[in-house]
This record gives C-alpha cells, sequence and structure tokens, in this order.
C-alpha cells in the first residue's frame, strides 16, 4: 500500500517529471547570487535545458561555495519569504546554512511522512525521536514527518538514556529514530539497568546520521526484536527523506520526484557505469526557497541494478560506504572505517564499541584497532584472548590487505557518545 501516488511513478513518469522540474529549478536558481554567476561563467541559460542529460552542462556546488555564500547567497525568495533556516552540525569554520519556504517545510515532512509508511509505520504508532532538535535536521524533519503521518510523537531529543528508556516504557513506543552507534549504547545502558532490550514493544527503528554496516544492523535486530531501516540524508538536500529503505531492506529508494542523482567517479568527475561505487551528486527539484545544482555530497555509494521486488521503480542507493575525504592510506592501501566495522560485527564475541586509532612508527604509518569484547569472552584465559586477537588480526588482513595491530579491551571502557561515535583518532601528528 503506497503512501503517496508518487511511489508508483514509472520510469517514463519520473523522466518525465525530473526534467519539467530540472528546467524549472534551474531557472529559480538562476536568482541567486551564486548561480546567476556560475551558470553564466558556465555559458548556460534555463532555457538549454532540453534534455536530463543537459544537467551534466551545470557547474559542479561544492560545500565551499555554500561557506563562501553565507548568510544568504544562494536564496531565491527576500528572507521574509522564509520559514527556517537549518545549520550543518560541522564544528570549524564558517558553517552551511540552508533557507526553506513554508512550502519547503510541507513537501520535506510529506517525504519523511512517505519514507515512514514504507517502512510500515502507521497512525497508530508511538514514535520517540532519540536526536538532536534545533539546527540539526534529524530531529525536526523526523518529527514533522510523524506527525504529517499521523503518529504520536515523542519529541525526546539526545542523550538520557535513563529518561529514554522510561519513556519508551511508559508511552509504549513502537518506532524510533535513532543514531546505529547510540543504539549500541542504549543496548549496553539496558544490559546495565537489568532490562531486556526485546521486552521493550519496539517494532521500527529508522537508523540514519552516520554510516553503518550490515552487520550492525543484524547484530541492532537481534538485540531489540525490531526491524531496523537504513535512510540517507543531508542538511543540504533538507535532512532526512532523501532516500530510505522499504520492507525489502535491499538498498534505499531515492525519491526521483524531489532528487535528481547522479554518481561520479571524484577523481575524473565523469559518471561510472551503474552499478560502480562512486560519489553521490544531487540536485533538489523541489525547494523554492533555496535550491542546490549538483551538489557532490562526497558520500560513497553505487545505483543498484535491477528492479526491487517492492514495485517501486524509484532508483536505489546501495548502503553509504563512507565518505571521499574519510579515506585512510596505510601502507599505501585504501581503508575506510566501514571495512574495519563489517569485520567486527560479524564477530560474537566483540562487544559494541571499537576505536581506530592511526600512529607513526618512524616514517611508516600503522592502524591499531582498539576492540571491546563481551565480559564472559574477557575473563577467559590468556590462550583464549589471544586467539581471538590473531583470528580478528587475519580477519582484518583478508578484508584490509594490512594487518592491524589489535588491542582487546573491557567491556564499557573506551570512550562512549550519545551521539554520532568517533570511530578515528588521528594520533600520527603527535607522533611525527
Amino acid at each position: 500500500m503506497y503512501y503517496d501516488p508518487a511511489e508508483s511513478f514509472t520510469r517514463e513518469d519520473i523522466s518525465r517529471l525530473q526534467l519539467s522540474r530540472l528546467r524549472t529549478t534551474v531557472e529559480r536558481a538562476a536568482r541567486s547570487p551564486l548561480y546567476a554567476r556560475k551558470l553564466k561563467d558556465a555559458g548556460l541559460r534555463p532555457e538549454d535545458v532540453k534534455t536530463l542529460d543537459d544537467v551534466r552542462r551545470i557547474p559542479f556546488t561544492a560545500k565551499q561555495d555554500l561557506r563562501d555564500s553565507y548568510p544568504d547567497g544562494l536564496n531565491t525568495v527576500p528572507t521574509d519569504q522564509m520559514v527556517r533556516l537549518h545549520v550543518s552540525s560541522g564544528t570549524t569554520g564558517t558553517p552551511t546554512v540552508v533557507y526553506h519556504t513554508a512550502a519547503d517545510i510541507s513537501w520535506w515532512s510529506s517525504l519523511v511522512a512517505r519514507c515512514m509508511h514504507m517502512v510500515g509505520m502507521r497512525p497508530a504508532d508511538v514514535f520517540q525521536n532519540t536526536t538532536s532538535y534545533g539546527l540539526f535536521t534529524g530531529g525536526l524533519g523526523m518529527h514533522y514527518g510523524a506527525e504529517r503521518l499521523g503518529c504520536l510523537a515523542v519529541p525526546m531529543g539526545a542523550g538520557n538514556s535513563q529518561r529514554q528508556l522510561k519513556l519508551i516504557q511508559d508511552f509504549k513506543v513502537t518506532a524510533l529514530h535513532i543514531i546505529p552507534s547510540y543504539a549500541l549504547y542504549l543496548a549496553n545502558f539496558c544490559e546495565q539497568n537489568g532490562v531486556d532490550p526485546k521486552g521493550l514493544g519496539l517494532r521500527i527503528a529508522l537508523v540514519g546520521a552516520e554510516p553503518h554496516s550490515e552487520e550492525t544492523r543484524r547484530r541492532l535486530e537481534e538485540i531489540f526484536g525490531f526491524k531496523a531501516f537504513n535512510s540517507y540524508g543531508l542538511s543540504e538536500m533538507n535532512g532526512p527523506g532523501v532516500a530510505f529503505e522499504c520492507l525489502e531492506q535491499s538498498g534505499m529508494h531515492l525519491w526521483e520526484d524531489a532528487y535528481l542523482a547522479e554518481v561520479i567517479d571524484p577523481v575524473t568527475l565523469e559518471p561510472v557505469a551503474e552499478g560502480e561505487v562512486g560519489e553521490l551528486v544531487l540536485t533538489t527539484l523541489c525547494r523554492e526557497g533555496m535550491p542546490i545544482l549538483r551538489y557532490r555530497t562526497r558520500d560513497l555509494t553505487r545505483f543498484l541494478p535491477g528492479p526491487c521486488p517492492c514495485g517501486r521503480e524509484h532508483i536505489r542507493l546501495d548502503r553509504i560506504t563512507g565518505r571521499s575525504d574519510d579515506l585512510i592510506i596505510i601502507k599505501g592501501v585504501n581503508i575506510y572505517p566501514m571495512q574495519i566495522e563489517q569485520v567486527l560485527m560479524r564477530l560474537p564475541e566483540v562487544g559494541q564499541n571499537y576505536l581506530i586509532e592511526l600512529e607513526s612508527e618512524g616514517p611508516i604509518d600503522q592502524i591499531r584497532i582498539k576492540v571491546e569484547v563481551r565480559e564472559d569472552v574477557f575473563v577467559e584465559d590468556m590462550r583464549v584472548l589471544g586467539a581471538l586477537r590473531t583470528k580478528i588480526a587475519h580477519m582484518m588482513r583478508d578484508e584490509l590487505l594490512v594487518t592491524p595491530k589489535v588491542d582487546l579491551v573491557e567491556h564499557n571502557s573506551l570512550p562512549k557518545s550519545e551521539g554520532k561515535a568517533v570511530r578515528v583518532v588521528d594520533k600520527r601528528a603527535k607522533d611525527n
């Protein structure tokens, strides 16, 4: 059952609508100082967009463009017609700001409600939002979507696990929006407080805001007994609601009536073949206050070939494997943190937390992985722990093509966060 007729669009329907909306978006974007200059420099007029392939004639937009246009250089309507702004979560440098009109907020809410309905949420569900409100888009974005769907929304926000747990129990919460690393943290918190996570009655978890592996998803589903659905969004494209898994849990449907997506080689900037991994580039198609053209997300993914069994023909994105600027190069080998998580989460002896440290030994860079192990494993004799350490090192070698140093540490001994997890610490600058 579809929430929105757009979910049943055919490829022909999607392409026709995208072209119409792309033309309108380019015309609207040309009213902003940034795009007026970019389009002029490219020798491109809005009326020159005649096919979807013409999107490649439009210059890319980078995060630095948004910073350079701070605070309102991308706006296409006067500020008094805007009703909200969100600011990126970056902690250094000039922030990026995205403005919304009332129509933009309404459209965004509908997209999020569409996502929630697709994974099985209904008006009878009680929805608890465990992410930050305010300038972070995940709070209000998901909240408005749940209310649009007709759910009772519990705007808890981030942190305070004791209260999170109490509200889940007292109000019989059935659906959560939660960061995957915090879900692992909450699982530990339940264990420490004698609460069975499966007894909470949760049936749906909407997870996102940070990359996570399939192994992590399956571990969470086993711990809590819910179905965990992967999602994708970024503040420059509104926030949550860009792409979401359906009940098949086989790739995230990107709503092509709202976004035009490309996957490019981050070096050559040319399109990659279908099914190949590259950098995701997105263009808004329905935003009136601050449209963005060909935004380089830096997120690495691929288009999944073939139809989805659910029947929706909106293209599917594979799980985000990381960011092009998250790349770790050790001994000439390219490594993404997600690869390390995939290995660790396959092992039942491993706990919920780990830390990657980058070190230098003279002129050579090294990688060290600190891994929490379950309490019952940590009390075993040294032979058991030694065998586990060797096993992890060999599995990492097979996956990464380099052998990291592996430290097994006690359960709950690594730093924890109730927000996004810090998984990589670069100590090389201190060592040099």
